[in-house]
């Protein structure tokens, strides 16, 4: 990341002075006729060179001066997308389109793949670690609100384990709205829903309000999610356009978006648990998968109590 933001802020100042020395020679070289006064070229110029010096401050610290490479990844985006807007209505012909390229987008990927690893280094909670726990481990050392473990719970009957991501995730505040019907799916069933978060015991009260009745695990660490196969999703599983449509739906239908309360990057899943073993698995394949009881009971004659 340090090596990338040397060399596109070394570009942005050289553009900047190149933009300053020779206002005219793009336009020259382009086919357009030359501006009556060179003066919006060369401010675009100075604030490339600006972007530039900031870069290379913050090549020492990507991860910490990540404004600024936000602000050189605006600036990228916001000029392809107006370069593309000229191109389509013909105010730019096709050879001064070549600038676009190497001025922004070239450098477009790189810049979001530093920004996507300043995101994960925000918000994503590491764990303590090396390898995941086992289930055995796992259910033995993680207890549910009402005081037994996992494993002891689970052999009266069948667990129906909820792992949430965030919330403040639009996607879980609508699992949260929607609490009843699942309990009752649960009870019909003749087994127990647990919900599985990452706040610290009894900090997750807040946000279930009434509903803090269900039975509840608290995993900050995010142990236990590893434990079963929970990780952390990538730029399309977090932001992809099926998350953003179904987004969109959860919050027109009143779901809302709060601050972020546990980590973003956490995946989501649902669980058919049974005497210390998993006997039915739905892992969110994306941020917006929510749990389906239906087809979580439907995929083993194991979810039935014994």
């Amino acid at each position: 990341m340090k090596m990338t933001l040397v060399l596109v802020g070394l570009y942005h100042l050289a553009f900047g002075i190149w933009a300053n020395a020779w206002p005219y020679q793009w336009f020259d070289w382009s086919g357009i006729a030359r501006p009556n006064h060179p003066m919006l070229w060369r401010a675009m110029g100075l604030v490339s060179a600006a972007i530039g010096v900031g870069l290379l401050v913050a090549a020492r610290s990507p991860v910490k001066h990540w404004p600024v490479v936000l602000a050189a990844f605006l600036k990228s985006t916001l000029t392809i997308v107006g370069g593309a807007m000229a191109f389509a209505n013909g105010e730019i012909p096709q050879r001064a389109c070549w600038i676009l390229a190497v001025d922004d987008l070239v450098w477009w990927v790189p810049l979001s793949m530093i920004l996507w690893s300043t995101i994960k280094a925000h918000i994503g909670i590491r764990p303590t670690r090396q390898t995941p726990l086992s289930i055995e481990e796992a259910s033995n050392d993680y207890r549910l609100s009402s005081g037994e473990t996992l494993s002891e719970a689970s052999r009266d009957k069948t667990l129906v384990l909820v792992f949430l991501r965030h919330f403040g995730c639009t996607f879980t505040r609508q699992i949260l709205r929607g609490l009843q019907s699942l309990q009752a799916e649960a009870d019909q069933h003749g087994s127990r829903l647990v919900l599985v978060h990452m706040l610290q015991n009894g900090r997750e009260t807040t946000y279930l309000g009434e509903r803090s009745g269900v039975a509840r695990i608290a995993d900050p660490r995010c142990e236990l999610y590893r434990a079963f196969g929970l990780g952390k999703g990538g730029f399309l599983e977090l932001f992809g356009p099926r998350v953003w449509w179904r987004g969109a739906v959860a919050v027109f239908k009143g779901c809302g978006v709060g601050h972020l309360a546990g980590d973003g990057l956490q995946m989501p899943g649902a669980f058919l648990f049974r005497n210390g073993r998993i006997v039915s698995a739905q892992p969110a394949h994306s941020a917006a998968d929510l749990p389906d009881l239906g087809q979580l009971f439907g995929a083993t004659s194991g979810a039935q109590p014994s």
